[in-house]
């Protein structure tokens, strides 16, 4: 379904607004970034996996010890649970503490002040429009 005058209008003005305000074209990127997966996160993860899964078959094959048995396959599946987590887990959540210059904290004030002064600017432009 092609576009009308007024909504290509408005997605032109709304380009020309990105393309000048370099900001927030870097707060779009560190938000796209920080949404998805990381490698390194995957493949330590998985390392960590197969490892919790041959503990946990160490500790079957200790049944004769069934205590030490029990024991060792319990450590194993919470490894393998910890290596499934960590695999899982976005690039701001598990990088942030270790290398990671900009914490979820001291970007969240000045994101929402930010979304709320773009929701104004937008609220008074359709209120433009409208007049």
């Amino acid at each position: 379904m092609p576009l009308s005058e007024h909504e290509q209008r408005l997605l032109e003005e709304m380009e020309k607004q990105l393309h000048a305000d370099p900001q927030f074209a870097d707060s779009l990127r560190k938000a796209e970034s920080a949404g998805r997966y990381s490698t390194r996160n995957i493949a330590i993860g998985l390392l960590i996996a197969v490892a919790g899964l041959a503990v946990v078959l160490v500790g079957i094959s200790l049944s004769s010890m069934a205590v030490i048995g029990i024991v060792v396959g319990v450590l194993g599946f919470f490894l393998m649970c910890f290596g499934v987590y960590l695999a899982l887990s976005k690039r701001g959540s598990a990088g942030a503490g270790v290398g990671g210059s900009n914490g979820p904290a001291p970007a969240s004030p000045k994101r929402s002040s930010y979304l709320q002064r773009l929701e104004q600017e937008w609220e008074d432009r359709r209120k433009g429009e409208h007049n």
